[in-house]
């Protein structure tokens, strides 16, 4: 894994770069899918190390947070699930800059897995999308915030913390958050060279120096610092926005979960348990997901999931006349989107064709 120096510089191969303290926060929720499949892929082999991997998870009883003032619980087989990453540069964060106030969510996708769970929707939601944010509780301070118009929605997390999120998350969708995931930028890197790199394939040159990743057209097996410049890479993509970026994120996604499929630790208990032991250190979960045992669990109902039965939208969008750096959601687009959800069926094409958030272009930067 290639360390970050004091000099500056690009990401080519093992180089080393110097990194802007404001831009560090899309990668965390991509480690969330290589949790679940890390630990599908070691099953009951965990069972070893339950006691010492327990230690690594930290878990927040969001349930017990917001009350009974939620969507209602459909007991149908399906899940609903708030992955979340937030810009603090706590602990091991901290060599990417320093926090600028509260952390912000700024990458946030809900995943719906089928009743069946042989497929799944996610809906990834930019972060400056202005919505309603409803009053909700400061998980710092026990304060009751209150309601915000035209707020952005990654202040729902600076201002309230998890349950705030799932909160917003809720109220917008109307849909009840079964479980919670959270990930960092450091268990994001040390899970990727865990795994010995993902491999992608870039059909024309990334040269964006913002992220400092430059790789020239060609397959490419990048470690975990080259992986973090790739899912926040943004200027050789579409428009250049985050909507752009939200598009790598998810076709990085798709490879990442490929490669969880087929990375055989059954035949090193070593590697399994390093895997393991990143993975637990990565997240940060809801209580129903705080243990080894309710993990190994949750994942093993993933484990018929491939990158071919997951799609992936972008909750749909349009820039706001007011501010061309925002963007409002598309009503009845955001209400087809979520009916699909909840009524547990595919979200439709029709749903998405006429937002921003569908032009970021990035089939035609990686395969």
């Amino acid at each position: 894994m290639s360390e970050q120096s004091r000099g500056t510089g690009r990401i080519r191969g093992t180089g080393s770069r110097r990194r802007k303290p404001t831009r560090r926060h899309r990668a965390k929720v991509i480690a969330a899918w290589t949790v679940a499949g890390v630990v599908v892929v070691g099953g009951a082999g965990l069972g070893y190390a339950y006691m010492a991997l327990d230690g690594n998870l930290s878990s927040i009883d969001i349930d017990a947070k917001l009350g009974t003032d939620r969507p209602d619980d459909v007991d149908d087989g399906s899940q609903d699930i708030l992955v979340l990453g937030s810009d603090s540069r706590s602990g091991g964060n901290g060599k990417y800059g320093q926090d600028e106030g509260a952390a912000r969510s700024d990458t946030a996708m809900v995943v719906h897995v089928d009743k069946g769970h042989k497929s799944a929707s996610v809906v990834s939601i930019p972060r400056d999308t202005l919505i309603e944010r409803p009053a909700c509780e400061s998980d710092t301070t026990g304060d009751r915030v209150p309601a915000e118009h035209r707020a952005m929605f990654n202040t729902a997390y600076e201002v309230g913390g998890p349950a705030c999120a799932v909160k917003t998350v809720e109220s917008m969708s109307g849909i009840r958050m079964d479980h919670y995931l959270e990930v960092d930028f450091t268990g994001f890197k040390k899970l990727i060279d865990e795994l010995g790199g993902v491999e992608i394939t870039t059909k024309t040159a990334i040269d964006d120096s913002k992220s400092h990743l430059d790789l020239e057209p060609g397959t490419h097996t990048l470690n975990g610092e080259e992986s973090l410049g790739l899912v926040r890479t943004r200027k050789s993509v579409g428009d250049g926005s985050d909507l752009g970026r939200i598009q790598l994120q998810q076709a990085f996604i798709k490879a990442l979960m490929d490669q969880t499929k087929s990375v055989g630790v059954f035949s090193s208990p070593k590697k399994l348990y390093g895997l393991a032991d990143a993975a637990t250190k990565a997240v940060t979960t809801d209580s129903g997901l705080g243990s080894v045992k309710k993990l190994t669990g949750f994942a093993n109902g993933l484990k018929g999931l491939g990158a071919d039965n997951v799609h992936m939208v972008t909750l749909p969008v349009e820039y706001d006349p007011a501010d061309p750096n925002r963007v409002l959601p598309q009503e009845k687009a955001g209400r087809q989107v979520w009916a699909a959800l909840r009524n547990d069926r595919p979200i439709p094409a029709s749903a998405t064709e006429k937002s921003a958030g569908d032009k970021g272009d990035a089939d035609k930067v990686v395969e």
